[in-house]
């Protein structure tokens, strides 16, 4: 059974960072996708980026430049590291997985609909 769980969020001023994580079990080292997703009150749930059981990231521009995702594999956790934080960053931000060796883009811009697996998301605030 899969089991992702996310901590690490909280209220930060703006310019501050977070640092997200996602603990997770059951699944494979060698054949999983985990992305990092957000949704703010009222809009649709966006992609952040992902990183594939090989290490390799991928991000999409919304905060491009801003993130950065990795995976101790030791500890099966995936963490993001958020900077320069912004109000519009508000939300609440959710790990997922998948079974698959890579991570595409197009996993991220299609909001997630292809992973499986979800965490019960993390709140992050930025006060404007």
């Amino acid at each position: 059974q899969v089991q992702l769980v996310e901590s690490g969020g909280g209220s930060v001023q703006a310019g501050g960072s977070l640092r997200l994580s996602c603990a997770t079990s059951g699944l494979r080292s060698d054949w999983h996708c985990v992305g990092w997703f957000r949704q703010a009150a009222g809009e649709e749930r966006e992609g952040l980026a992902s990183i594939d059981s090989g290490g390799a990231p991928t991000y999409l521009n919304s905060m491009k430049g801003r993130l950065t995702i990795s995976e101790d594999n030791a500890k099966s956790t995936v963490y993001l590291q958020m900077n320069d934080l912004k109000p519009e960053d508000t939300a609440t931000y959710y790990c997922a997985a998948i079974d698959r060796s890579l991570c595409y883009g197009f996993q991220l811009k299609n909001r997630g609909s292809e992973f499986v697996y979800w965490g019960q998301g993390t709140q992050v605030t930025v006060p404007s």
